[in-house]
Formats: structure tokens, sequence, C-alpha cells
């Protein structure tokens, strides 16, 4: 059976090389990017990736753009900052050379934060639905950035690993997590939590990233993952307040 690889990219010339070659035995590899001027593009070429340039509509939809160009039997949807480490990869082609007992598999990601593979507090194994027959699984339209494709039937789930080679430093962390807060504020809205009162306000812009914090560094140990474990669940929780501040703001200023 046939597998694309559908992926997104917007000046990834850093990172492209590693993910296209790590799916190099792939059938297909499907790229939609949203304004590359970095020399994305020219690697993207040089592996015979099909490529298409498309205006940023949002991680679903842009997604889900990328999804429906794949002519494969079998989709992996892949982020230009991942990897499919080689056993992932031999695990994949098994599975395909058979007849897979699911349309939709989980993959156990890994992820690297700061310098840093994860072990804990939520952070591995943290399965995502990669793996999915065509036709099967999509991402909602209005779902915040890095999401996974959703299935509501049976799934099984892979051993290999995914690698995500997510935060490398401090300053990119910080950067994305105010870019991708002020994405999920149409979201916040839609949703209606969050900012109609300052009890609300308080409950999620307050209490939940307090929460989040304590399940996440101390009950699902992330404490075990040294500072660069207390650094990374210290400022999640301040991302997920943003979230809810700006759609306030957004609300307070006549915005939305």
């Amino acid at each position: 059976m046939k597998l694309s690889i559908a992926l997104l990219a917007c000046n990834e010339a850093a990172t492209m090389r590693r993910v296209l070659e790590s799916v190099r035995w792939a059938d297909e590899i499907v790229l939609v990017d949203s304004g590359s001027t970095d020399g994305t593009l020219e690697i993207a070429e040089e592996f015979g990736v099909k490529i298409y340039r498309e205006p940023w509509k949002g991680y679903g939809p842009q997604m889900n753009s990328s999804i429906d160009k794949c002519t494969g039997d079998w989709i992996f949807s892949l982020d230009a900052d991942e990897e499919i480490t080689p056993e992932l990869g031999a695990e994949i082609r098994a599975l395909l050379a058979g007849e897979p007992k699911f349309d939709a598999w989980w993959v156990p990601r890994r992820n690297q934060i700061f310098g840093r593979w994860m072990r804990h507090g939520g952070q591995y194994p943290d399965y995502k639905l990669r793996l999915f027959r065509r036709g099967t699984a999509r991402l909602p339209e209005d779902t915040e950035p890095h999401a996974t494709p959703k299935w509501s039937g049976p799934k099984g789930r892979l051993k290999g690993d995914l690698l995500h080679y997510q935060y490398p430093t401090l300053a990119l962390y910080l950067e994305h997590m105010n870019r991708y807060s002020s994405a999920s504020v149409p979201l916040v809205l839609r949703k209606g939590r969050g900012y109609r009162s300052t009890a609300a306000f308080l409950a999620m812009g307050v209490v939940n990233p307090a929460l989040t914090f304590a399940k996440n560094y101390l009950f699902r140990l992330g404490f075990l993952d040294g500072r660069e474990g207390f650094l990374f669940h210290l400022y999640h929780s301040v991302y997920v307040s943003w979230k809810y501040a700006k759609a306030w703001e957004s609300v307070r200023e006549g915005k939305r």
C-alpha cells in the first residue's frame, strides 16, 4: 500500500533536510508551504517533494489542505521540526505490507525541549494520532496550533518513536507561546469561557494554569526532568493564562 507524508512548512530550512531524510522511503511527500523565503523550498525540491504554495489559513485548515492533496492509501501527518526514527519507519512499512487491523494509529512522540529529551510530565510517551487510512482522519477547522487529526473509530498503537525537536532555546519557546496564544484567541472566544466575568477569568486564567503546572510538574513527575522540566512546565502554565488574557483584551477593546 502506498504511503503519503503530509507536511507543512514556512521558513524551515534549518530542519527541512533532517525531516525529509527521515521519510525518504515514503511513496509521496506533499508539502504545503505558507511563504518560505529561506531555502526551504529548494531543499524540498532536492527530495522530489510535491510543493504547493498557499497563504496561512490556520493550522487545522492548512494541514487538512496537505492531507487532501495526498494520493496514497495511507497518510502520515508530519511537522517540519519532527523526524521519523528508523525504527518507526520500519514498523510503518511492515504494517502497511500486511493488512492493518485499524484505520488509524497512535504514535509515541519524544520531545526535546531546551536541549533535553523529556521523559516525564506528560511529555513521553506523548501519543499523537499521525498514521491513518486516507479518507478517515481530519483536523478540526478551529483547532489550536499543532493539534493532531481526529478519528472516532478504533485505533492501534505503534512502538517506534517520532522525534520532536520542539524548542531548542528558551527565547524560541517564549516567541512561539506568544504567537500560539494569539492564534488560540478565536477558539477561546467560540467556547465562550474565561473572559465573560471576573470569576470566569480568575478560574480559567489563574486557577487553571496553576492546576496545569501542579498536574504536570508534580503529579506527572515533571520535576524529574531537571531545570529544563521546571522551566517548560512553568512557562507552559503561563501560556495557558495568556490565551484567556488575550481573549479578554480582544473583547474589551472591541476587536471581537
